[in-house]
């Protein structure tokens, strides 16, 4: 679980778009451009190399 904090002030480092936390798959979801960045051991890892791109762009 990512705190509601953090991901207040967490951004997308690719768009600087907000992200969302999905927490069934444990990723962060950029709200701009769809990378999806892995939440490991509770810590999220904003590395864009480490991110999945997404299918769709979300804007």
């Amino acid at each position: 679980m990512i705190d509601s904090k953090l991901l207040e002030i967490l951004a997308c480092p690719e768009c600087r778009e907000d992200v969302e936390y999905d927490a069934k798959n444990e990723k962060l979801i950029c709200t701009g451009c769809g990378l999806k960045y892995p939440v490991k051991n509770g810590i999220p890892v904003m590395i864009v190399e480490e991110a999945e791109k997404s299918d769709l762009n979300i804007k």
